[in-house]
């Protein structure tokens, strides 16, 4: 397979459609991710109430690979409860890593990522938006832990 194939026309479509929600004034957390291997960047917020993703901003500099992760991310995060996205981004290191299937429902654009399994350079870059969410998460939920225990 030749890298240009990764770049299949709904891969390009996708990307080239992206929602830009930009950043939340509001947010709960945010967390910042960058990828050495291609200098893709992506700047995340969220806001979380009763467990489940309430609000949704990002500000993305990727590659198309990047940017159809967060696209799909854009348009299906809020609303989803917090366990069910971190069940998502382990399918998606999964599916990458370990060939394991691609996540399905309202994710199911995701699969159009699949062929990435093949160049382990692109992993980082696909997987950026997940890990920055994540990372928001982790970071919301320990300052929560500290409040509680202050």
């Amino acid at each position: 397979m030749e890298l240009s194939d990764l770049y299949s026309e709904r891969i390009l479509d996708l990307a080239g459609n992206a929602p830009q929600p930009g950043r939340l004034a509001d947010a709960d957390a945010s967390a910042r991710k960058v990828s050495r291997v291609c200098g893709s960047m992506i700047e995340v917020d969220v806001v979380v109430r009763d467990g489940a993703i309430a609000g949704y901003g990002h500000e993305v500099s990727a590659c198309a690979l990047g940017q159809v992760s967060a696209a799909v991310v854009a348009r299906e995060i809020v609303g989803t409860p917090v366990a069910e996205f971190l069940a998502v981004r382990a399918q998606m290191h999964d599916m990458l890593k370990d060939g394991g299937p691609p996540p399905g429902g309202k994710w199911d654009d995701l699969k159009y990522l699949e062929p990435v399994r093949d160049y382990p350079n692109r992993h980082v870059s696909t997987l950026l938006v997940f890990d920055a969410v994540a990372a928001a998460i982790e970071k919301l939920e320990s300052s929560q832990a500290l409040a509680a225990r202050g």
